[in-house]
């Protein structure tokens, strides 16, 4: 093999792999808009009136969870940049196995 033909081979293994990783970073975004789904399901349940100690607590529980799925959403995005970014390295680093 030339050395021509092994940096086109390269360059075209790490162009796949950038693919690759470029859909998973939309997957991870996917999820992150689902809990976003979610908490404006949640968002809705909070806002309605609950008058008795069963339904306030409820209604602190669903609050409670939803700082959580909050935060965990908030993971999700940051997550999906870092493997946006991650992408573009392995785009960018022929000969690398970008894993």
């Amino acid at each position: 093999m030339t050395s021509t033909t092994v940096l086109a081979g390269d360059a075209a293994a790490c162009a796949s792999r950038s693919a690759e990783v470029q859909r998973l970073a939309a997957r991870v975004a996917g999820c992150a808009g689902q809990a976003d789904a979610v908490l404006a399901a949640l968002a809705r349940l909070e806002l309605q009136t609950w008058q008795s100690p069963a339904g306030r607590a409820y209604r602190v529980t669903l609050s409670l969870q939803a700082a959580s799925l909050r935060r965990a959403r908030d993971g999700l995005l940051e997550a999906s940049s870092a493997v946006l970014a991650h992408a573009w390295l392995v785009a960018l680093a022929p000969g690398r196995s970008g894993f």
